[in-house]
């Protein structure tokens, strides 16, 4: 991509990330329950009607909608993210308390999937329509199938209640109790990635070219590492790149299910206590990870393949 159509991107990311924040900061503003009821709440205490009003002109929350959300987007414009209510810490310190998790979860899951997804999903597609292919695929059709709270139940029961090789429960960043969670978020993305990976590919054999590689006596494995692979990963890319995305976001429903010290459980924990600075930290957050991968991901682009370079696709 060229510097003009770069800074441009970025422009639109910036207008983006504006109505990205205005709609959340409107979604929480109306949202049932109050905070502050739920920072005060202790046990069955009832809490004086006067330290409610104290504590939410503390916080100003007695201001209207658009006194709140200009301040918040200008405390944000200097790095001011705003301060947790139910932690009492910059939003900041917490998404970066979360954020080593999340990255750990996310890398590990990704690096399982692909060394599933892109073995299985060359054999399927060299051997298409025979008793491997439909295997490989009938498996990865139970594996997008089944819901990945019921498979992390599945793995926890059976590897760590029963066997016992696995921690049942998080609390630190570490590698045994790391492993669960990722096989659990690796085996649905393994069977979706070789179903894409079988389709790239057999697409990328119906070509003439590999027909004609064949016929001047090149053997199939140098046309398929040097000349099918490299095309075929074309298209998986935005693929890779927006689960690349959803990882770094934080998968919630898994990090609840193992405890895992991520950004998906710190974002239900922050909606469960109402706590809107960290939620509007958190979705902010994430529409920067989804829009930077993405950037990336088009350059990429721009350098992986040469008619995008000369102007020709």
């Amino acid at each position: 991509m060229k510097g003009k159509e770069i800074l441009h991107r970025l422009v639109q990311m910036i207008f983006t990330l504006l109505g990205v924040t205005f709609l959340t900061f409107a979604l929480t503003y109306i949202a049932p329950g109050d905070p502050v009821e739920m920072i005060l709440e202790v046990g069955d205490t009832i809490i004086p009607k006067e330290v409610i009003e104290a504590t939410r002109k503390e916080l100003g929350l007695d201001q209207p909608f658009h006194v709140q959300y200009v301040r918040w987007l200008g405390g944000l414009l200097t790095g001011d993210m705003g301060m947790s209510y139910s932690a009492r810490v910059p939003v900041a310190q917490k998404l970066m308390e979360a954020l080593p998790g999340t990255i750990a979860l996310a890398g590990s899951s990704l690096f399982i999937m692909m060394i599933i997804a892109l073995p299985l999903g060359i054999i399927s597609a060299l051997h298409r329509n025979s008793i491997i292919d439909n295997v490989i695929r009938a498996v990865t059709f139970v594996g997008i199938s089944m819901p990945s709270f019921w498979v992390g139940l599945v793995l926890l029961y059976i590897f760590g209640l029963q066997l016992g090789w696995f921690p049942i429960a998080g609390g630190e960043v570490e590698f045994r109790r790391m492993v669960l969670p990722a096989v659990t978020l690796a085996i649905p993305m393994a069977a979706k990635y070789t179903r894409q990976v079988r389709t790239a590919l057999l697409e990328e054999l119906n070509q003439d070219y590999v027909m004609g590689a064949r016929a001047r006596g090149i053997p199939m494995s140098r046309v398929l590492w040097h000349h099918i692979l490299p095309n075929a990963c074309l298209p998986l890319i935005t693929l890779l790149g927006l689960t690349i995305g959803w990882l770094l976001g934080g998968s919630a429903v898994i990090e609840m299910v193992f405890g895992w010290p991520g950004l998906g459980k710190l974002a239900v924990h922050a909606i469960e206590m109402r706590d809107y600075p960290l939620v509007m930290g958190f979705v902010l957050w994430i529409a920067v990870f989804y829009m930077v991968i993405n950037l990336i991901i088009d350059c990429s682009y721009h350098y992986l393949d040469p008619r995008i370079r000369k102007g020709t696709r």
